[in-house]
């Protein structure tokens, strides 16, 4: 260990202080460098999510399974709730092709006398599928055939089609969403498939405007009708189903 400095009585202020200055300097030079902080690196970027792979179900025909299927359809109620009601009386064929979705194709039918309501009063069923909404005696088929589909998604499309209504057939677009399916199961062996559709359309434009809201106000049922749909469809049996017995 060094001896401590010691200043000289002698020395002049100046002579002092350049000293003492002399000082400082040499311990600074001897002290040890301070360590250099590392920074850590940054995160990984998180890999992205592998994309599900694709079912394999064959191409070909494909008819609905109305045991698993529901369409309802909601309209505006006075500003204060959306009235639901569903169709319990309708089918669809569908022609699918998963290697090129924009082939496929679907045609419906509903019968509007099917029509059920959440606890209606007396008389309400018959007054909707009358001559005032409905007019089902005269219009008693509701139909559905697409005319284009767009492929908009890994798993979604638009169907564009056209949609008869009360007598009246206008386009109509819904958004589908294909749930995905199988080719065929010991249980069940046939091809098997589900979607979701949802639709937007103004029933005044079918000539059913009866109660609609004056503008600027809801008093009356909105033109405007949400229809929702949950389907599966079955399809060509498997490949190794046993034959059907010959009569």
């Amino acid at each position: 260990m060094t001896d401590p400095i010691r200043l000289s009585p002698n020395l002049s202020p100046a002579g002092r202080a350049l000293l003492l200055a002399t000082a400082v300097a040499a311990l600074a030079a001897c002290s040890p460098p301070t360590a250099k902080k590392t920074e850590a690196p940054p995160p990984a970027a998180a890999p992205a999510p592998a994309k599900p792979a694709a079912p394999q179900v064959p191409a070909g025909d494909y008819k609905l399974d109305k045991a698993h299927a529901n369409l309802e359809f909601k309209v505006n109620h006075l500003g204060f709730s959306h009235y639901t009601a569903r169709f319990s009386d309708f089918d669809a064929s569908l022609k699918f092709d998963p290697a090129n979705p924009a082939a496929s194709s679907v045609e419906a039918t509903i019968d509007p006398r099917s029509l059920e309501l959440p606890t209606p009063p007396a008389g309400f069923k018959t007054e909707l599928t009358g001559p005032q909404w409905l007019d089902a005696g005269k219009y008693p088929a509701i139909t559905f055939r697409s005319t284009k589909v767009e492929v908009t998604g890994t798993n979604t499309a638009k169907i564009t089609g056209d949609f008869t209504l009360h007598g009246v057939t206008k386009p109509v677009v819904l958004e589908a969403t294909f749930n995905g399916g199988y080719a065929g199961h010991p249980m069940d062996p046939h091809a098997r498939i589900g979607f979701s559709a949802h639709g937007v359309f103004n029933r005044s434009e079918f000539g059913m405007g009866f109660g609609v809201p004056a503008p600027g106000t809801t008093m009356g049922v909105g033109d405007a009708v949400e229809v929702q749909i949950e389907a599966e469809f079955s399809g060509p049996p498997l490949a190794s189903a046993p034959a059907a017995p010959a009569n």
